[in-house]
């Protein structure tokens, strides 16, 4: 019986959850100003967030993990007594993470199996969880990849931003035609769609109609249905706390708070919050 091993990309913000699996994690860069940070390592989000929200025009940028890196730990782990290994990336129509990760997989002499979520946050994390769960079990790793595509194909993410500034300067809006022009007005409501890409749902003029309108497709979206629902936020804790409450009081229960990655959350700037869910197969 093969040893899997299970890594997934700090974009899933992993790293801010309590879990006890063997998960290996290999994070994107921030470059601020010039200066390179390893997400969570160098700079937390609460850090990160008060930074751009006392200078809305830091110069940002982000750098995906290196080939070189993925290789390096593609072999740590073989020599850690794995014999394959699954592979967690962001949605490859966000980052360039998921073609290094194939890359680094024909680089080395163990078999990987790369898998694009699709998706981003808390869905990430649980593919994650889930795998090394199953992977603790015995199971094999076409039983595993295919509780992932199921979790892929069973999610979904609404998402609010304060502006869409930060979605168009580094071209994650995929739908962005007719918004730019009246970028500062429109409070849009988004989603992580099944492609993978950041689009727009509707055009929205204010934050809380936004919000609004997330709450009421959120709930026709799950009725009926068994959900592990979460919610998103970037600088935004304590507001957060209140939206759970008003969710859990429509018979929502543990609703999950979960911090946008300083990595995607320079791309959505502060002030975003994101509702989504997870469909239990069982």
């Amino acid at each position: 019986m093969s040893k899997i091993g299970v890594a997934v990309c700090g974009n899933s913000g992993i790293d801010y959850m309590v879990h006890d699996k063997e998960i290996r994690k290999f994070r994107s860069l921030l470059v601020i100003e010039e200066k390179e940070f390893e997400d969570f390592v160098d700079i937390n989000a609460d850090d990160f967030y008060a930074q751009l929200k006392t200078n809305p025009d830091l110069d940002i940028h982000t750098a995906q993990t290196s080939t070189g890196y993925l290789v390096d730990m593609y072999n740590e782990m073989h020599s850690a007594g794995y014999d394959e290994l699954i592979i967690i990336t962001i949605s490859k129509e966000l980052s360039g993470t998921y073609q290094n990760a194939i890359l680094a997989a024909g680089m080395v002499d163990i078999k990987v199996h790369v898998f694009d979520s699709l998706s981003l946050s808390y869905v990430e994390a649980l593919m994650a969880i889930t795998a090394k769960k199953m992977a603790d079990q015995g199971k094999s790793v076409e039983e595993i990849l295919d509780e992932l595509v199921f979790i892929r194909d069973h999610n979904h993410i609404f998402v609010a931003v304060d502006t869409l500034k930060y979605l168009v300067k580094n071209g994650r809006l995929s739908n962005a035609s007719g918004l730019i022009g009246s970028l500062l007005k429109i409070k849009p409501l988004l989603e992580i769609a099944k492609n993978g890409k950041v689009e727009t749902i509707t055009k929205i003029r204010t934050t809380a109609k936004a919000r609004e309108e997330m709450k009421k497709r959120f709930f026709e979206e799950i009725k009926g249905k068994k959900v592990t629902p979460f919610i998103v936020y970037t600088n935004n804790m304590q507001e957060m706390f209140d939206i759970k409450d008003d969710y859990e009081a429509e018979g929502l229960e543990d609703m999950l708070l979960i911090p946008l990655t300083p990595v995607v959350g320079c791309h959505a700037g502060p002030g975003t919050m994101g509702v989504g869910y997870i469909e239990r197969r069982h």
